[in-house]
């Protein structure tokens, strides 16, 4: 169901950079362009970076890279000025900072290509006027019409399948506030799967699931024993709530991420 991205916002990319050693072409393929190619970036680039960093990176660093709650402002970043084409962010997405809670993210060399020109751009716009450098704004997340979002969540978005807001969620919007609340409607964590198992005789078996491979699956019952069977030999089914939350992304528009985050922040 939820958790949504100021006015894009989204997810830990607590990226300090990104770009890397190629670029994307019209058509969408990968186009190689090494760290130390002379030919230059299409302008275009950028533009295929935003919706990148929207999804991300924003949430950490800001939707405009100039700093969020948790990610620093990469427009004014030491290491993205002395970046050339990626030469530096490329390595630190690759490999993550996690000393500081950055982790790695597994992207192709034309995302993270674009993700660095549009970090770059932002740069530059933040440059060119230094009054306008600011992190995430509480009012950013206070935008959005509560009543549409309940709506959405109680319709188009599904949410009420899966949450209520006089169960799981009662007392929401006192536990969480803010970005807080924002990532975990957008990437909740600790949110386990759930797995059915239909043996051959017939007999059912859920709990939650502990292991899967493709060749075993394993669970933890009701009583807290763990059970697996070989993945061939049984039936199963399995419910993953983070996974229904990562699908929902690439659905929510700009409205739906604010109307929800207003609706949220009314379950006190």
């Amino acid at each position: 169901m939820l958790f949504l991205r100021p006015r894009l916002f989204e997810t830990p990319l607590l990226l300090l950079g990104l770009f890397a050693t190629s670029a994307l072409a019209q058509d969408g393929t990968v186009q190689a362009q090494g760290l130390n190619s002379a030919a230059p970036l299409r302008p275009s680039l950028a533009e295929d970076g935003q919706p990148l960093f929207l999804q991300h990176c924003a949430f950490c660093h800001g939707r405009d890279a100039g700093g969020g709650e948790t990610g620093p402002d990469l427009t004014s970043s030491k290491l993205v000025a002395e970046d050339v084409k990626g030469d530096k962010i490329s390595v630190v997405v690759k490999n993550g900072r996690p000393e500081k809670g950055m982790p790695r993210f597994n992207l192709s060399d034309g995302q993270i290509a674009a993700l660095a020109a549009f970090i770059h751009q932002e740069k530059d716009t933040a440059d060119a006027h230094p009054g306008r450098r600011r992190g995430v704004e509480v009012s950013d997340l206070q935008t959005g019409n509560a009543e549409a979002g309940k709506r959405y969540f109680n319709g188009a978005g599904g949410c009420s399948a899966c949450h209520s807001p006089t169960g799981d969620l009662a007392g929401l919007a006192r536990r969480l506030q803010g970005l807080k609340l924002e990532e975990r409607l957008l990437y909740p964590s600790n949110a386990p799967a759930k797995i059915t198992v239909i043996l051959p005789s017939g007999e059912t078996i859920t709990g939650k699931l502990a292991y899967k491979d493709e060749f075993t699956v394993g669970l933890m019952d009701e009583s807290g024993w763990y059970r697996s069977w070989p993945a061939n030999a049984v039936k199963f089914t399995i419910e993953a709530p983070a996974e229904e939350h990562a699908k929902l992304l690439e659905k929510y528009t700009d409205d739906d991420v604010h109307n929800l985050m207003a609706y949220l922040q009314t379950l006190r």
